[in-house]
């Protein structure tokens, strides 16, 4: 699925869950999964890990072609940066990297400064005169 979402493709989350402590992470990537449930954790199917997710609530309806929900899943790859800090991100971050702080029901995370892993420029004294 498309890495930038919209709120409107939110309308039916319910909750957040975490799996891990989202403050251990500057940025976790977000996506929507389609699953056959509202709630639980859903199947992941991708390399790296889920961290976390989210659960619908009981007015959100399938697909009707499918029969599946989606829901937004929150995960890390082995070459992100809280897995490999000093690898591709050490600056930067991927499209769908999003500050989990920012990450609310309904509403799309954002990305920050610290998702983006900028460096604040080190302070340098200024030479004498």
């Amino acid at each position: 699925m498309s890495s930038l979402l919209h709120e409107s493709q939110l309308e039916h989350e319910a909750a957040v869950v975490w799996l891990e402590d989202p403050n251990n992470f500057d940025y976790v990537r977000q996506a929507l999964d389609k699953t056959g449930r509202r709630t639980g954790k859903p199947r992941y199917a991708r390399d790296g890990r889920m961290v976390g997710y989210v659960e619908l609530d009981k007015n959100a309806e399938a697909n009707p072609d499918s029969g599946l929900f989606q829901r937004r899943t929150f995960f890390l790859l082995p070459h992100d940066r809280p897995n490999d800090p000093e690898g591709l991100y050490k600056e930067g971050a991927p499209g769908e990297a999003v500050d989990p702080r920012t990450i609310q029901p309904r509403k799309v995370g954002e990305k920050t400064p610290r998702s983006q892993g900028e460096r604040k420029a080190e302070i340098v004294p200024a030479p004498s005169p």
